[in-house]
């Protein structure tokens, strides 16, 4: 092989790695905001469920209304 070959073959793999690198951040990233937005979700439900049942009257509020 000639040793431009070679360059070109390590000039392709320092790339990818660098690719690889920028990829998993991003990953790693994006995974972060699943959990934070997770938690959120979860502590927003708790709060609805709660406010639901400090709520007069909480025991119908789901039923449907007599006229249906």
């Amino acid at each position: 092989m000639s040793e431009q070959r070679f360059i070109d073959i390590e000039t392709k793999l320092a790339h990818q790695d660098q690719t690889l690198i920028e990829l998993n951040a991003a990953l790693t990233k994006q995974q972060e905001t699943i959990m934070t937005l997770e938690r959120l979700c979860a502590s927003m439900a708790e709060r609805i469920a709660s406010l639901d049942e400090a709520l007069p009257g909480a025991e119908h509020s789901n039923e449907r209304p007599p006229h249906y």
